[in-house]
């Protein structure tokens, strides 16, 4: 599930490279309903506890400091890698920034430690798109979860780390330093049996 907000521009093939390291898109899940509980239309969280920090240097300059209000944040586990991404974006933003963070190994309602970490950093209307193209360069130090309200297998995801090499500009030359981030968003886990099939997206 490709979050709403994404720009067109967003869905080009070299950014979807960027979410997952590995040099083409990512199998999508196509059967699978959007997550809903506990989430709200203007807000990260319902719970009105959703957040993103971040600290970002090099091509963009930036201390990101987004409460629950005004930002909107989606998740979903993946199959390939196995773990879950999430992504987060703000309203009024400048620059409009989407940042993607790819988390490997993570499961519904573990905590974590350790975890490695992809991030995308794509500027939103414009072709700035900045991936570690990796897992390598970032890490999540702790991450926990607890179930949301209202039924079905979403869960809220806080998390903390930080990264020791940048994200490299997907097109051109560029690149940015997220040193330092931490989150919390909703994860919806796809139950096993549901159906994914490999997507490719073309402009």
């Amino acid at each position: 599930m490709i979050p709403a907000f994404v720009s067109r521009a967003a869905l080009a093939p070299l950014a979807l490279a960027a979410l997952c390291g590995c040099g083409h898109p990512e199998s999508a899940p196509t059967k699978a309903q959007p997550a809903t509980a506990g989430l709200a239309k203007d807000s990260c969280l319902a719970s009105g506890d959703g957040y993103l920090r971040a600290t970002v240097a090099g091509d963009i300059e930036m201390h990101l400091d987004w409460p629950n209000s005004g930002t909107h944040c989606n998740g979903e586990s993946r199959d390939s890698p196995p773990g879950v991404r999430l992504s987060f974006q703000r309203d009024g933003s400048q620059p409009n920034l989407l940042l993607v963070f790819g988390l490997s190994g993570v499961r519904a309602g573990e905590p974590a430690r350790e975890v490695a970490t992809n991030l995308t950093v794509i500027e939103q209307g414009t072709d700035k798109i900045f991936g570690t193209l990796g897992d390598s360069r970032c890490t999540v130090d702790s991450l926990t979860q607890k179930r949301l309200p209202g039924g079905g297998n979403v869960y809220r995801l806080e998390a903390r780390g930080f990264c020791t090499q940048p994200a490299h500009a997907v097109r051109g030359k560029g690149d940015v330093l997220v040193s330092t981030f931490e989150f919390a968003g909703p994860v919806s886990y796809f139950a096993p049996d549901t159906d994914h099939t490999s997507a490719n997206l073309h402009r």
